[in-house]
């Protein structure tokens, strides 16, 4: 079968700083792409000091797409598709209320536009996202409720019975950034005098956080500098000195050349045991 992957993000950005690696490796591969963004990331603060100048804040939505799009195309994303919901904001924010904030749209509406796009490209894997606990954007929170319904939703023929026949999604997984990434790239900082990036996190995230976790590590030295490219292609959101890029590229490919992903759902017993592969068990029709 042609592989096939869909992955769900909140804003612009999020594409680039969760699993891009992993895409990137994939679309080598010869695996088909394919990104559904749900919001333009209008509510996104300038991050970098050389994009805080006029003309941006006032046209913020069209550059975020550009952005998106030219970071899309260098992972190798294949097909990107944005919902158009308003960004929601962060917690407590005014943006929050909005009627067209995608917090606020129907979840059955939104569910109903994923579920389609799914049993259009009839992916084996699906990335979502995890339960967001140190990171509670509401609507990063939403993303993971959606990748749980879409899941079951898909494959379900009484549920959106005009989107298109049903399909199985072999394996649903969440880019995660782990304790044991983080924590490998934090020791590896210290021990060469350097400043880690990590410290403001080390006192509350215990080193053995990811016990309870089913997670699968994809090897992805050789893609690690485009995914840092397609960040920086989000050159509103993203300072070029900033956090993405304090830890050396050389560090990482010699310490931790991996992406972690969670494993939420699978249709298969292989994926429990994947050693590296997203796709593990996934090569089978699930065309109901």
């Amino acid at each position: 079968m042609d592989r096939t992957l869909l992955a769900l993000h909140a804003h612009p950005d999020d594409e680039s700083s969760k699993g891009a690696a992993t895409v990137a490796r994939f679309a080598d591969e010869g695996v088909r792409c394919v990104l559904v963004t749900a919001t333009g990331g209008e509510a996104g603060d300038i991050l970098n000091p050389a994009m805080d100048r006029p003309g941006v804040a006032e046209n913020l939505t069209e550059i975020r797409r550009r952005e998106l799009m030219d970071a899309a195309s260098i992972i190798g994303y294949n097909r990107v598709e944005m919902l158009g919901y308003r960004d929601s904001g962060m917690p407590g924010s005014p943006d929050n209320s909005r009627s067209d904030a995608f917090v606020n749209a129907g979840f059955d509406e939104v569910l109903g536009r994923i579920v389609a796009t799914v049993r259009e490209e009839r992916p084996g894997v699906v990335l979502g996202y995890d339960d967001h606990e140190w990171y509670p954007h509401p609507d990063h929170l939403r993303i993971h409720d959606l990748s749980l319904a879409v899941f079951e939703a898909a494959a379900d023929p009484g549920r959106f019975p005009d989107a298109g026949p049903p399909w199985e999604v072999a394996n649903l997984y969440a880019p995660v950034l782990t304790a044991r990434h983080m924590y490998r790239l934090h020791d590896a900082m210290v021990a060469a005098g350097l400043d880690s990036p990590f410290t403001r996190w080390t006192d509350n995230i215990p080193r053995n956080a990811d016990d309870d976790r089913k997670l699968v590590q994809v090897e992805v030295g050789a893609q690690l500098e485009r995914a840092r490219d397609a960040l920086r292609a989000h050159r509103t959101q993203v300072d070029p000195d900033g956090f993405w890029f304090q830890v050396p590229v050389e560090v990482v490919r010699a310490v931790y050349p991996y992406e972690d992903f969670e494993l939420l759902a699978t249709r298969s017993s292989d994926a429990v045991e994947a050693d590296g592969d997203l796709f593990a068990g996934a090569d089978v029709p699930r065309l109901l």
